[in-house]
């Protein structure tokens, strides 16, 4: 693994947002008004999305609008939908202040742009991103299909299903839930759209396997159920193989015992002493790789002769 530097500047919407000078840049017009001339990116609650679908943010002293088309990247051109704009109500919004003007009945109004915001945070944070930089995000919904983080002034990127975690999941919200914050992997880059991988950050089989014992009795949770024996995670990275036992079903908790733990072969085996109906979720994650750059990642253990990696190239 390498080490760079990374942009901290472009972060996932509502990081700004618990700042105290980011309060002092919107308590007042002056306050907005030397926003401009800085150029400075800011962000505050949207509390709403008019019939227009142009997103209002109430400042106290004074109301403003980010117009429908300066809400977000591809809104104007189509490729991003107005979910995108009516999802965001209640929630903190980044954007550029822009000027001045009035409403209908005279009242002084700030005009926003979030498309601004995001524009630069392509420019000058996603354009430098290299295959294999560990980033910053933030869960922004889940879907069958895998996980959308923000990863920058709310420019959406996927984790698919399969690359959350080693061992499988039916769904994300099996091991994220909707503003978590969590670190992930660039693992795909075209035309400016990032693909993500999280499995890679969580730990090898052998890191995975050292907090365990032959003999213990632990924890865990079913994963799935074949004909040959059930599957159990032990970690998000680890899973063992239990013998069959009727009446278990998927993401039942279970407490096992560990017969054996052959690093050879990657396998541990199980024997499944009690189930429960109250499925674990662990939303905790032990990252073993927490900054820098990935060039490549091995996950079988030394003595395996199967070979299971990632390479970021």
């Amino acid at each position: 693994m390498k080490g760079r530097d990374k942009m901290t500047e472009y972060l996932p919407e509502g990081s700004l947002f618990k700042k105290g000078e980011n309060r002092s840049f919107t308590e007042s017009v002056l306050a907005l008004e030397e926003c401009i001339t800085a150029n400075r990116t800011v962000e505050a609650i949207c509390t709403v999305c008019d019939n227009q679908h142009n997103l209002i943010v109430d400042f106290g002293f004074i109301k403003g609008i980010i117009p429908r088309n300066e809400g977000a990247i591809g809104i104007d051109d189509g490729t991003t939908r107005d979910i995108a704009l009516i999802s965001r109500v209640n929630k903190p919004i980044c954007f550029k202040v822009t000027g001045f003007s009035e409403d209908g009945i005279g009242n002084k109004v700030a005009v926003l742009s979030r498309k601004k915001a995001q524009l630069e945070c392509v420019e000058n944070y996603i354009n430098n991103m290299k295959l294999g930089d560990i980033i910053k995000a933030k869960v922004s919904h889940l879907e069958q299909f895998g996980c959308f983080v923000d990863i920058g002034c709310g420019l959406p990127s996927l984790i698919p299903i399969d690359a959350i975690s080693v061992s499988r999941i039916s769904h994300p919200s099996d091991r994220f839930f909707v503003g978590q914050e969590i670190i992930a992997v660039v693992k795909s880059k075209e035309n400016n759209k990032i693909t993500l991988t999280h499995k890679e950050l969580l730990g090898t089989w052998e890191e995975n396997a050292d907090c365990f014992n032959a003999g213990e009795t632990v924890s865990g949770i079913i994963r799935s159920v074949e004909s040959y024996g059930v599957f159990v995670e032990l970690s998000p990275n680890l899973a063992g193989l239990a013998e069959l036992r009727e009446n278990v079903t998927i993401n039942q908790s279970v407490s096992v015992y560990i017969k054996a733990i052959i690093p050879e072969k990657m396998k541990i085996k199980l024997i499944i002493v009690d189930a429960f109906d109250n499925g674990r979720v662990n939303h905790n994650h032990k990252y073993y790789i927490n900054e820098g750059n990935i060039d490549s990642w091995i996950y079988s253990a030394k003595e395996a002769d199967k070979i299971i990696r990632s390479d970021f190239v």
